[in-house]
């Protein structure tokens, strides 16, 4: 019951700085994400594109982790569950070498299709079948 009040809070928790927190994790994830693109896509010798993996994930990792605090609904959501499966996606690169460039690729429309999907499918939530901004519950007493 205390993981559930963590995760789902009646209403949804924001930090000091968080925003400047997101800008700055955002525009590490779009250096990273360019610097995969252009060692995938113009091949770079040896792993001279794994520092641009490590730093898409980790600041991936960061705007998730964000986004899970303000509210776990997040996680239930198709745009949250969309981010897990670009993570699996990218954590693979490293274990499939030769399908590098696929999987990124892939990464890249999940990331185009979520991101511009009407809220009503990002928002869409597959345990309960429609869509859900938040868990309904009574403030904690």
């Amino acid at each position: 019951m205390v993981l559930k009040r963590l995760l789902f809070p009646v209403e949804s928790r924001f930090f000091p700085g968080q925003r400047w927190a997101n800008i700055s994790l955002r525009t590490l994830h779009l250096i990273g994400v360019a610097g995969l693109g252009g060692g995938f896509l113009y091949p770079a010798e040896g792993e001279g594109w794994r520092l641009f993996l490590d730093l898409t994930i980790a600041s991936g990792l960061g705007l998730m982790l964000i986004s899970i605090w303000n509210n776990g609904v997040w996680l239930i959501q198709l745009r949250g569950q969309a981010i897990l499966l670009k993570l699996l996606l990218l954590a693979l690169i490293p274990l499939l070498p030769e399908l590098r460039l696929s999987l990124f690729i892939a990464t890249l429309v999940i990331s185009g299709i979520i991101a511009h999907a009407p809220a009503s499918v990002r928002y869409y939530s597959l345990y309960h079948r429609r869509r859900i901004e938040s868990i309904r519950r009574e403030p904690y007493h």
